[in-house]
C-alpha cells in the first residue's frame, strides 16, 4: 500500500541535490523526529500519565516550569546528544549550553530549542508545540562554548517546529521552501502533507495580546486601532483578532491562512527589549515564515539580520504576512 513520501525519504532526495553530502544531517533530523514523536507520545497522554501540572521550579528567564517543561527538555536531550552528530545544545530551559557527555562523539551541528512552546496551555489542553534551529558549529568535532551559538538567523542550517493539536504535525525548512508533514499514528511515520507551503502576503487577521494595549508603543497602538476600524476605518476592511499565547500555533494559522503576529516590544517591563527568545523562538520562526512567502522584523530590523548578544536575548517579533508587516514596519519609521 503507498502511503505517501515519507520526512526520512523527504530529507534524503533532497540531500542527493546537495554535492558532498555526507547524509550526518538526515541522520541528525531522524534523532529529532524520534524526540518529537516522544514529546507528542507524552503530551497526548497528559493526565493519564500524571505529568500536567507545575513545579516549583523556575527556568532562567523566571517562569514557573511545568512539569512536561522539565520532561520534554530531557527528551530532546537524550534523543540527540549520544550520536555524534552534535557538538552541543542549548535550551530555553537550560541556563547555560548543554555540552555532550564526554562517553560519546562530538558533531559538526548545534541544537537550539524550545522543547514545549506553549506549555501554560497544557493544563487546559490547547495546541502547543515544540521549536528547534539547527546551525553549523564553528570548529566541528570540538565542544561548543555559548560564544559558537551567537550566530545570526540568516545561518540557520534548518529550522522547524511541532505542533501537538488535533494532531502533531512537523514543519521545517533547509532553506529550499516550507514543508509541512503529519503523523500518522499507525505507520509510526510522519508523512508529507503540506507541500510548499505558502502564505498569502494580504490578510484580515491579526494576532496579539490585547491586554497589553496600554503598553505598546505608538506604531503598534496605531496599526491595531486601524484594524479595529474595520470598513469604516482607513484599512477599508474588517479584520479578525486571534490570540492562543503558544507561538507555534499562531505560527501555523498564519502558514495555512495567512495573518499577523505580534508580540513587540513594550513598556511593561522597561528592562526587557522583548517577550520572546531570539535565539530559539524568533529566528527559527522568522526562517520558515520568510522561506513561506512572509516578512519577520522587530519593527524597526529584520530579525535573521541581528546579531545574538546571550543565548537567552529577547526581542520584539513581528511577523506574517508580508504587506502586513511592511505596514507596521513602515509606521515604526514614521
Amino acid at each position: 500500500m503507498h502511503i505517501g513520501t515519507t520526512l526520512t525519504q523527504f530529507i534524503i532526495e533532497e540531500q542527493r541535490h546537495i554535492a558532498g553530502a555526507t547524509g550526518e544531517f538526515t541522520a541528525l533530523l531522524n534523532d529529532l523526529v524520534t524526540a518529537i514523536k516522544t514529546i507528542s507520545n507524552a503530551v497526548n497522554k497528559g493526565a493519564l500519565i500524571g505529568v500536567m501540572g507545575a513545579l516549583e521550579s523556575q527556568n532562567v528567564q523566571g517562569e514557573t516550569q511545568k512539569k512536561l517543561d522539565v520532561i520534554t527538555n530531557e527528551i530532546m536531550i537524550r534523543h540527540n546528544e549520544w550520536a555524534g552528530h552534535l557538538a552541543g545544545m542549548a535550551s530555553e530551559e537550560m541556563d547555560e549550553v548543554y555540552p555532550i557527555p564526554n562517553k560519546y562523539p562530538l558533531g559538526k551541528y548545534l541544537l537550539v530549542f524550545d522543547p514545549l512552546d506553549g506549555s501554560s496551555n497544557v493544563d487546559i489542553n490547547i495546541s502547543v508545540g515544540t521549536i528547534f534551529s539547527i546551525l553549523r558549529a564553528p570548529v566541528a568535532n570540538r565542544a561548543a562554548s555559548a560564544e559558537d551559538f551567537l550566530q545570526p538567523g540568516v545561518k540557520q542550517v534548518c529550522a522547524g517546529y511541532a505542533l501537538y493539536g488535533s494532531s502533531t504535525m512537523l514543519v521545517l525548512t533547509t532553506g529550499h521552501g516550507v514543508n509541512g508533514f503529519t503523523l500518522d499514528r499507525e505507520v509510526g511515520e510522519f508523512l508529507l502533507t503540506h507541500p510548499a507551503m505558502k502564505i498569502p502576503e494580504e490578510t484580515r487577521e491579526f494576532a496579539i495580546n490585547a491586554s497589553n494595549r496600554r503598553f505598546w508603543e505608538p506604531p503598534v497602538q496605531r496599526y491595531v486601532e486601524e484594524c479595529l476600524a474595520g470598513k469604516e476605518g482607513p484599512r477599508g476592511k474588517d479584520f479578525n483578532m486571534r490570540w492562543v499565547a503558544s507561538m507555534v500555533a499562531e505560527v501555523h494559522r498564519i502558514l495555512t491562512r495567512g495573518g499577523i503576529f505580534m508580540y513587540p516590544r513594550d513598556t511593561k517591563d522597561p528592562a526587557k527589549a522583548g517577550k520572546l527568545r531570539l535565539m530559539y523562538e524568533a529566528n527559527p520562526m522568522s526562517f520558515i515564515v520568510e522561506q513561506a512567502g512572509g516578512a519577520s522584523s522587530t519593527g524597526y530590523e529584520r530579525i535573521l539580520d541581528m546579531q545574538p548578544e546571550g543565548l537567552h536575548q529577547r526581542v520584539p517579533v513581528i511577523l506574517g504576512s508580508k504587506k502586513e508587516v511592511e505596514v507596521v514596519v513602515g509606521y515604526h519609521a514614521a
